[in-house]
């Protein structure tokens, strides 16, 4: 896309129809869609997509962005709510829900084969940020273990998306509780 200049209506429903594809695709198949079949089921061709989106890297940042936003948003909104527990475990278990149905956020989070850093520069640093404040509200209230960073939860919370997104949302239940009890401070730190 050239400077400042708006897009014509029709470029623009057709870069807002690409990127619903896009999102859809990778949060149900992962990152390894290649763009040309994403702008087959646009309904577009691949010229269209790299008008908009010069690499796939660009496509998924523009995705990633966006999704980050709304997951940063939804960790303020929580933020707001007076109990830190709630909080932080509401955010804990909506993650790990949202990483169980959206595969390519799960990847990106993970690191897997997708650089989250390189191809939308800051959307790490706020989504850890975002867990550092729950984190931090959480443990000033003696709800969560104070030895605990916000690298540590999200390494917890990508491990329970990948489990329930390959054994299902019952078999996280069990799992869940024990991640959370080990989460909470009357649990003393192993050696």
């Amino acid at each position: 896309m050239s400077g400042d200049r708006p897009l014509r209506a029709d470029a623009r429903r057709n870069r807002e129809r690409v990127l619903a594809v896009a999102y859809e695709v990778f949060a149900a198949e992962g990152l390894s869609v290649p763009v040309d079949e994403i702008a087959r089921r646009a309904g577009v061709g691949a010229g269209t997509v790299y008008r908009h989106f010069p690499t796939k890297e660009a496509l998924y940042e523009a995705i990633v962005l966006d999704r980050v936003d709304r997951l940063v948003g939804r960790a303020r909104d929580l933020a707001a709510v007076a109990d830190p527990a709630e909080a932080f475990y509401g955010f804990f278990t909506f993650m790990t829900d949202e990483g169980a149905t959206d595969k390519g956020l799960a990847e990106a989070l993970a690191g897997a084969g997708f650089d989250i850093e390189t191809a939308a520069p800051g959307a790490e640093r706020a989504f850890m940020d975002a867990i550092a404040t729950l984190l931090a509200r959480a443990q000033a209230a003696g709800v969560v273990r104070a030895d605990l960073t916000a690298a540590d939860v999200k390494t917890l919370m990508v491990g329970c998306q990948a489990m329930q997104r390959y054994r299902g949302a019952a078999a996280l239940g069990p799992v869940l509780a024990v991640v959370r009890d080990g989460l909470r401070p009357d649990r003393p730190a192993e050696p």
